[in-house]
């Protein structure tokens, strides 16, 4: 009887899914999706294969019938075992206890915020042996904010509770069709059927899931700028993407309103440690002064999803900024132009190319290679266009934060 038992358990787990497609050759709109699995199996069966599951069930739902209520009761309990394994939702106390160590993470994130953007205004006016010591303070802050989301991040999880599995990958439509091309050449015309009511089932643009994202988490690293030879990027030598945003004082800024200038986008975002280091070295605030009376224009674009205009306007007059922060925060600009890092720099000509893009300079956190002198690659490019040359380098790997697009 336990050998019975355990066996329908296994063929009533599938009759629960399977009876629903039973007698049908095409799945119902408004179905749940947890049978779409065995709708396409059931689809992709021969006519035979069918008849023979349906004997199938026809033979358990018998063996249901002549069993003792005792046996019945024991399925049952397996069942419940099987399908309501889920955890039970937090209580009460332990929600509240999640959410306090969520405050406490965030004071501790706030705290690293704070740390990082404490050092004095005026880094190249710090010795060699300073600037080591703030560059270890900076990492020091970010690894903790690091560590304050990853805790955050756990708590909200364990808040929101056991998510529902996703559908099972599917192969993708090419490889079916591949595999449905060597069928077809092979005269296997029943494996090409099959093949053939499989692909039927998919609809335009169905391709398998990618990997799964990781959390939101800032995972910043300095990457080695290329270097003059290395391939460009696609983006240096096309034509620049027209675009209307507004700043963040609430300035209607186009690209087109600096048609016949040198416009520098500079892409920002006030959190990340590689940009603070740049503001409080003063690196574009004293670049943007440096060309403001020689036809070239600076802006900053935010293309973080999760920033507020406040914040924005009070890092801009923290920093008695001269030029505005655009507000991309839907992403629109930012992937349109390729932007992966905080900072990110584009340097579009006055004819409308991208004359360079890619790093501020070749000195992340102010550490220069060994044996390479310290290059800015944005006031380099500049100077050449003024003069009316080529620009000798025009794109490097820019290095810094990935831009915090929204999904």
């Amino acid at each position: 009887m336990k050998k019975c038992i355990v066996s329908t358990v296994v063929l009533l787990t599938v009759l629960m899914a399977a009876w629903p497609v039973m007698g049908q050759d095409q799945p119902q709109a408004g179905r749940p999706e947890q049978f779409q699995d065995v709708r396409e199996k059931w689809q992709n069966m021969s006519e035979e294969e069918r008849e023979k599951f349906r004997a199938q069930m026809r033979e358990k739902r018998l063996e249901w019938e002549n069993m003792s209520e005792e046996d019945k009761e024991k399925l049952r309990a397996q069942m419940r075992e099987k399908f309501d394994s889920r955890p039970a939702p937090m209580g009460r106390e332990e929600q509240l206890a999640a959410i306090k160590e969520i405050e406490g993470q965030l004071a501790k994130l706030k705290a690293s915020l704070e740390a990082a953007a404490a050092p004095p205004s005026r880094v190249r006016d710090l010795s060699q042996e300073e600037r080591d010591k703030l560059r270890e303070k900076m990492m020091a802050a970010m690894r903790d904010r690091q560590t304050a989301i990853r805790a955050i991040d756990e708590q909200l999880a364990r808040l929101r509770g056991p998510m529902r599995p996703g559908p099972e990958p599917r192969a993708p439509l090419s490889e079916l069709k591949a595999i449905h091309e060597l069928a077809v050449k092979e005269n296997a015309t029943e494996t090409a059927a099959r093949l053939e009511k499989l692909m039927a089932g998919y609809r335009p643009g169905d391709q398998p899931p990618g990997p799964r994202p990781r959390g939101d988490v800032d995972r910043s690293r300095p990457e080695r700028p290329v270097r003059p030879g290395d391939a460009e990027s696609p983006a240096s030598g096309n034509r620049a993407k027209e675009f209307t945003l507004k700043s963040f004082d609430g300035k209607t800024v186009s690209l087109s309103d600096y048609k016949g200038k040198i416009v520098v986008l500079e892409w920002f975002n006030f959190e990340c440690p590689f940009v603070q280091y740049h503001y409080q070295a003063n690196t574009m605030i004293n670049l943007a002064a440096k060309y403001k009376d020689k036809n070239i224009v600076w802006l900053a674009v935010n293309s973080t999803s999760h920033v507020t205009p406040e914040a924005n306007k009070e890092f801009a007059e923290k920093h008695k900024l001269a030029y505005p922060i655009l507000d991309d925060r839907s992403g629109q600009v930012g992937r349109a132009y390729g932007a992966k890092t905080t900072p990110h720099v584009f340097i579009i000509a006055p004819g409308g190319q991208i004359a360079y893009e890619g790093a501020m300079d070749n000195s992340p956190l102010g550490k220069t290679p060994a044996g390479e002198k310290p290059v800015n690659y944005v006031d380099q490019a500049l100077s050449e266009l003024l003069a009316g040359k080529k620009v000798s380098i025009t794109n490097t790997q820019s290095y810094g934060c990935s831009v915090k697009y929204g999904s």
